[in-house]
């Protein structure tokens, strides 16, 4: 059986652009990495954040009430931190697709000058968004942790 890609992530996330960003014992905020399981990226849309339980479930109703507790404190802080540190007009939440088996949270800033209508078609695919390498990641990870509520 093939290891699931979050959980591994979740082990290498000191050797990952940005690291972790936000965390508590059930749950951890993080950036797109560089490398998916479609293969590796040069650069990904900045800003796009994922925020994961630490235990590996595959469904939002399978989280504890003390894990969707934290799933939302967690990317209600991220998406504050991130409108901060960015100026998105927008945070889109999204709990979407089966191409890893375990849950996880997308939060995809809209910056200044995205048209609306672009929410219809792939992140990857707004020409206005920016894109990092692992230096501007790391970059913004600083500037979203310096932007977070504190607790």
């Amino acid at each position: 059986m093939e290891e699931c890609f979050i959980c591994s992530k979740h082990r290498r996330m000191a050797e990952l652009p940005g690291g972790m960003l936000l965390a508590d014992e059930h749950c951890l905020v993080s950036h797109l990495p560089l490398v998916l399981p479609q293969g590796p990226r040069e650069s990904v849309y900045l800003g796009y954040l994922m925020v994961e339980p630490r235990r590996h479930i595959a469904e939002l109703g399978d989280l504890s009430p003390p894990e969707a507790s934290s799933l939302g404190r967690l990317a209600a802080s991220a998406s504050s931190a991130l409108r901060s540190a960015t100026g998105a007009e927008h945070i889109y939440a999204a709990i979407i697709g089966h191409g890893v088996e375990h849950l996880h949270l997308h939060l995809i800033p809209r910056y200044p000058g995205t048209p609306r209508e672009y929410w219809r078609t792939r992140v990857d695919e707004w020409p206005e968004g920016p894109r990092g390498d692992a230096a501007r990641i790391d970059e913004l990870a600083d500037a979203i942790r310096a932007a977070a509520p504190s607790e």
